[in-house]
């Protein structure tokens, strides 16, 4: 009886090997669920979820009670165009601020990254720390801090997501060019070209499809940081927020709401849609 056309031919006198037992030590994949489930336990444990309170009838009637106050919306056009101004200057600090912090993390993920096999990379390691810190602190404590010195506005907002983003796509774009198969650099390197031109002519046209879908997914993240960001002072549809929740206006709140739901809805399909496009 013939093997079939798809099977592998096994070299001879050597037997398969068989993956672990389920409780053996050498399986790694057990001993990870496991301690991630006696993570989770312990986290349910330590912390004082008061599940019977959230799900008592009394706060399902203060939730309703609450959820009407939203209704009906105030759509009056005065109201209406400040609610415009705020979702353009929302819109207009994510998209600046993803655009610096795409410059910026390109920049640091050439020194983050090892470019071919043999290069020494002595500035890997410190770069790479600096992204850490950079993407370590939360957008919210990015605004609190540059208010300091950049002042109340949409300028300490496009700040802080600029640099927290950096963080993340300078980590990002070094892994994708490290990432990168090596065969055309290598190709022009044993012809004597420089890394400067490997990278522009080999490295970076392989890898900018990818950077570009990295760039707007993080947009897509920054329109929603944007938004609330301006609870800090940082401009925008946040601030708006902020301070119509605190004179407990429900009515504008929900207005509010429901244009921060329609422009993250507008940018999601956009840049999904641009995603799909560039990977063809």
């Amino acid at each position: 009886m013939t093997a079939p056309l798809h099977s592998k031919p096994r070299a001879a006198n050597v037997p398969y090997k068989l993956p672990p037992g389920l409780f053996s030590a050498r399986c790694k994949a057990c001993w990870f669920t496991t301690a991630l489930l006696v993570l989770v336990v312990a986290s349910f444990w330590s912390l004082d979820l008061q599940w019977g309170q959230f799900l008592s009838l009394e706060a399902a009637r203060s939730m309703g009670r609450f959820m009407a106050e939203f209704f009906p919306p105030d759509l009056s056009p005065e109201f209406v165009q400040r609610v415009a101004v705020g979702a353009w200057e929302t819109l207009a600090m994510s998209a600046l601020g993803t655009i610096l912090a795409a410059a910026a993390g390109l920049a640091l993920a050439l020194p983050a990254s090892r470019l071919h096999e043999g290069d020494a990379a002595y500035t890997r390691s410190p770069t790479r720390l600096i992204l850490n810190a950079l993407r370590s602190i939360p957008e919210l404590v990015w605004a609190a801090l540059l208010l300091i010195s950049a002042g109340l506005g949409p300028f300490a907002g496009t700040l802080a997501l600029a640099f927290h983003t950096t963080g993340v796509l300078g980590r990002l774009f070094a892994e994708a060019i490290e990432n990168v198969p090596s065969g055309p650099g290598d190709a022009l390197r044993a012809q004597g070209v420089g890394n400067g031109r490997v990278f522009l002519y080999a490295t970076l046209p392989q890898v900018l499809p990818q950077l570009m879908s990295y760039t707007l997914y993080r947009w897509e993240n920054n329109i929603r940081a944007a938004a609330v960001l301006g609870v800090v002072g940082a401009g925008g549809l946040g601030q708006l927020l902020s301070f119509h929740m605190g004179l407990f206006q429900m009515n504008k709140t929900a207005t509010i709401l429901a244009a921060m739901l329609l422009m993250v809805a507008v940018v999601d399909a956009s840049s999904h849609w641009a995603r799909r496009l560039m990977t063809r």
